[in-house]
């Protein structure tokens, strides 16, 4: 790709310059050497791959562009920002290389708790949660917990926490390890499905055909270091062999295109081999399953799951967003929240004073208004109060000799 077209799809949503890790041990020393002057561009709405063996620097690399390791030297920038800016997270899912799980919750309590970090309101978090549940086959055992789960499972969980979210720049490392052939042609085809609605996607993989199916452009690196880049057409297709497929030839007519060959090209070509079209081993392997669950048959694990959820593919209207909000708000004129667990606790608090004084709770009436006398009239009688009684348990002759010692108790009261 020249620079004019690469400029052309706008501000590249990942970069990095020139991005070395190295990593140092007690002493300071170089222990490894992770990433190695890796250098390449991320464009909007591309779904771009990063190859390589084990231990070539792929999950390095990402950990860099999500701020989780600082580079050793380089440069990389996430939506424009540096990887350590708070606001891009929100706007980032990632599936690591292992699914780092809570094992006491189930999957919906799971997906509800990725839910509220990124502060999805209740109802839109619900409806994600069933759809994704839904599409990842899922939802028979949203109850059973995480611990349970087999490695495969806790995949597909994992990916459904990574879309939770509903994100601009989706990380996925190694996402088809331990998943079936199902599982990893949804996930294939759920790449696709996002790359077609706009979403930017980062895919590292040492499955090169999972890898094939599915990217635009792709970078392989090895030791840390690239070693190639481009789009599939242009790394893999071989230009010195052509491939004509027709339908099924006898002997006479190959040898007869054979002599055809050798005729026009002076003997420098011919038929190099014939061979009978073949299906992968995954097409034969999905054709089983999909004869099984026409047959009904029952199984105890994952299974093949729905469509994309709605969400993904833009289909939630702004009227579900909008009903959300309207009913996790509260209602015009009724207090607040704080104020009102305020008050509750503020008047349990002076029945717990009132029980242990051995005293009635006061009860609040409304004040009388003031009585004016008329001309001619007496003045209104004073109210009579009434001592209150002394709480259970109180000595009272404690507390009539200590009012007899200031002169106004039973025993010294004063004259009137």
């Amino acid at each position: 790709m020249n620079e004019h077209a690469a400029s052309s799809r706008g501000t590249p949503v990942v970069a990095c310059q020139s991005l070395t890790k190295v990593f140092r041990d007690f002493w300071m020393r170089n222990r490894a050497r992770a990433v190695d002057s890796l250098s390449f561009d991320i464009h909007p709405h591309e779904i771009f791959g990063l190859l390589g063996p084990n231990g070539s620097g792929k999950s390095t690399t990402i950990k860099v562009i999500l701020g989780l390791l600082r580079p050793t030297r380089g440069r990389v920038a996430v939506f424009g920002k540096p990887p350590t800016d708070v606001a891009t997270k929100k706007r980032i899912g990632y599936l690591p290389e292992e699914s780092y799980l809570y094992p006491f919750l189930n999957a919906r309590e799971t997906l509800d708790y990725y839910g509220k970090l990124f502060e999805i309101g209740h109802q839109v978090r619900r409806k994600r949660i069933d759809e994704l549940l839904e599409m990842v086959g899922l939802t028979h055992v949203q109850h059973r917990p995480v611990r349970e789960y087999s490695k495969g499972m806790q995949r597909r969980i994992g990916l459904a926490q990574a879309l939770i979210n509903d994100p601009d720049l989706l990380i996925l490392d190694e996402p088809t390890t331990g998943l079936d052939p199902i599982g990893t042609r949804q996930v294939k085809d759920l790449i696709i499905e996002l790359g077609r609605r706009g979403k930017t996607v980062l895919l590292s993989s040492h499955l090169l055909a999972d890898v094939e199916d599915c990217v635009d452009r792709m970078v392989i690196l090895y030791g840390g270091k690239k070693r190639d880049e481009g789009t599939c057409d242009s790394m893999l297709v071989t230009r010195d062999r052509t491939t004509i497929e027709t339908d099924e030839l006898d002997e006479d007519t190959i040898a007869a295109i054979d002599r055809l060959l050798r005729e026009r090209s002076g003997g420098r070509h011919s038929v190099l081999g014939v061979s009978h079209p073949r299906q992968t081993l995954e097409q034969k392997f999905l054709s089983i399953v999909e004869q099984a669950k026409a047959e009904r048959l029952e199984t105890a694990g994952a299974t093949h799951g729905g469509g994309t959820a709605s969400f993904l593919r833009a289909e939630e209207t702004e009227g579900d967003s909008l009903i959300s909000r309207l009913t996790t708000e509260d209602a015009p004129g009724a207090p607040a929240p704080a104020v009102t667990k305020a008050r509750e606790e503020h008047a349990e608090a002076e029945q717990v004073i009132e029980g242990l004084l051995g005293q009635p709770a006061p009860t609040k009436t409304a004040p009388e208004p003031p009585h004016r006398p008329g001309p001619g009239s007496s003045p209104a009688p004073r109210a009579q109060t009434r001592a209150p009684e002394p709480p259970a348990g109180v000595d009272e002759s404690v507390i009539d000799s200590l009012l007899a010692d200031r002169g106004d108790g039973p025993a010294g009261g004063r004259e009137p």
